[in-house]
């Protein structure tokens, strides 16, 4: 699809634009847009038909032990976050953004929303990064867990004592650690004992973000060596780097080195910030990155679109902010 020149209104508040990643999935999640909107429904059917398979059934009915599946879970996102963007951008004709981001999974859609690939090509590939990294799932016992309330050194100093591995940096004081099972376990001890206001674990699939993901990579790499990647439109901030990626030719390479590397989000974000940006608006479901950027930075305009009202209200918003 045809992402556009983004010229008007707009250009006296720097906007980004955010997308949401994995573990914000929800049974119904783009349903009652599809009913609303029929560039929606549109896209739901053709995502149907582009992978063969009734994704949107799973989207709007689940079962939740369905659309958790790694495999559904990310082309579902990735599929609900694309109908916001698109709906935004048909309610307020003109939208205007200079750069885009996304939590992991949400790299890619954001990589599309910036015109490197095709919407098409997004869903194709994160269908197949879904079903590797649910292999790897399963071929290892991985965990997860948030630590809240303690800080990025004591917990480094955790996950070095507890072998394991800090996959995301959302914002201060929400941190998540990955991992085998058992060494999760004891990292969470560790975090309790020096001061973590919470460590609770997650229920996620297995340690996405470490090492026990790398199985996942090398077959990535094949896939994404099929997307005919364009520049950029726009700057869209890599979670490996906590900047924009560079031309076409690298994109791929540091897609596969996320896998197993941690996500910078509040670095990113604070580079987005340092770049003048003070609007952003999360697309896609839940509002858990316009939680983030509340902490990151309390005077940022935070805006969301997931469902028929916050598309409504983020529209009226941006309306009349100019």
């Amino acid at each position: 699809m045809d992402c556009g020149v983004w010229l008007g209104w707009g250009v006296n508040q720097k906007t980004a634009l955010l997308f949401a990643g994995q573990g914000t999935q929800v049974v119904g999640m783009g349903r009652d847009l599809a009913e609303a909107y029929p560039v929606a429904a549109g896209l739901f059917r053709r995502a149907d038909e582009v992978l063969g398979m009734g994704l949107s059934g799973v989207c709007f009915g689940g079962p939740e032990a369905e659309l958790t599946r790694t495999e559904n879970a990310q082309p579902g996102i990735y599929l609900a976050s694309w109908v916001a963007f698109e709906l935004l951008r048909e309610v307020v004709p003109g939208l205007a953004f200079g750069a885009t981001a996304g939590l992991s999974l949400g790299e890619f859609t954001a990589l599309a929303a910036a015109g490197a690939m095709t919407f098409e090509e997004g869903l194709q590939v994160v269908r197949m990064r879904g079903r590797f990294m649910q292999e790897a799932c399963d071929a290892t016992r991985g965990s997860m867990a948030a630590v809240i309330g303690l800080d990025e050194g004591p917990t480094r100093e955790v996950c070095a004592e507890a072998g394991v591995t800090l996959a995301n940096l959302n914002c201060p004081g929400q941190l998540v650690i990955s991992g085998e099972a058992g060494r999760v376990g004891k990292a969470v001890e560790l975090a309790r004992a020096k001061g973590a206001r919470k460590a609770i674990p997650l229920a996620v699939a297995g340690a996405y973000h470490s090492p026990l993901m790398a199985s996942a990579r090398a077959k990535l790499a094949g896939e994404l060596g099929k997307v005919g990647w364009r520049e950029p439109v726009v700057p869209v901030v890599s979670n490996v780097t906590a900047r924009p990626h560079g031309d076409p030719g690298t994109i791929a390479g540091v897609l596969v080195e996320q896998v197993t590397s941690s996500v910078r989000w509040e670095e990113s974000m604070r580079w987005l910030l340092g770049q003048g940006y003070t609007r952003f608006v999360e697309l896609g479901p839940g509002a858990a990155l316009a939680g983030f950027m509340r902490r990151i930075d309390k005077a940022a305009v935070v805006l969301n679109v997931s469902d028929v009202a916050t598309l409504a209200a983020t529209a009226t918003a941006l309306r009349g902010q100019g």
